[in-house]
């Protein structure tokens, strides 16, 4: 579901901009819609890399707060500019999971 999400927002398709490489998308939960919505890092004009940083169901809340969005655009910052050898470290120390995902293309 995440790879799914990654396609569609490297199309453009996201449910908001917010600002500092940080961006909105509901994504369908396996046999319930589309009801988690989720803060992603990205870059849409390298497409290189996608990081979802935190995740809610809908019916949890409505949105995040002004000071939430800040701290996540610094993360995001931080992850997007950290090197290929860095962000390996990170995965390999488990703060960071790495998902592969082959589009279906038929």
């Amino acid at each position: 579901m995440l790879g799914k999400a990654v396609t569609k927002m490297e199309d453009g398709l996201i449910d908001a901009d917010l600002g500092g490489y940080v961006y909105k998308k509901r994504i369908a939960l396996p046999d319930r819609g589309k009801k988690w919505k989720s803060t992603n890092a990205g870059s849409r004009e390298k497409g290189e890399r996608w990081i979802f940083m935190y995740g809610f169901e809908k019916n949890e809340r409505d949105n995040i707060t002004k000071a939430e969005l800040a701290a996540l655009q610094g993360v995001a910052k931080d992850f997007l500019g950290f090197s290929e050898e860095v962000l390996s470290q990170v995965i390999a120390c488990g703060q960071l999971e790495e998902v592969s995902y082959e589009p279906d293309n038929g």
